[in-house]
């Protein structure tokens, strides 16, 4: 059974291609929200097994995003991973790439960093 992964971002080239890709590799079902403010409603609708979630959107905070998911009961379980620019690669080598308590990756990212985080925290899939 494919995993379900949700990416909320407002780059609408990023998730389309972040989602070509890990469908791609027939393992994943990928949602696309690119507007922050819908992200509560998109999250119930597609019941994400993960969440790749921006922190800086021009409609809504990544972190206050992240906290009313957990603050859900609905929601708390899904593991959360944000995708940001505030940090680039070169800064956060060697050390833990955790940002309020939340893994995080830098952008850009690359297909094989997002499946293996992807599989760090859901496992590897049964093929």
């Amino acid at each position: 059974m494919k995993k379900k992964i949700l990416i909320i971002d407002d780059e609408v080239d990023l998730t389309r291609m972040v989602k070509l890709n890990l469908e791609a590799t027939n393992r994943y079902d990928v949602g696309i929200e690119n507007k922050g403010a819908n992200s509560l409603n998109a999250i119930k609708v597609f019941n994400p097994d993960m969440i790749f979630l921006d922190i800086v959107m021009p409609d809504a905070d990544g972190t206050n995003i992240v906290q009313q998911i957990k603050e859900d009961k609905e929601t708390r379980h899904i593991p959360v991973v944000f995708l940001t620019a505030l940090v680039k690669k070169e800064e956060v080598k060697g050390s833990s790439s955790v940002i309020g308590g939340y893994p995080f990756l830098a952008k850009p990212v690359s297909t094989k960093e997002l499946i293996d985080c992807i599989e760090q925290n859901l496992g590897k899939p049964k093929l």
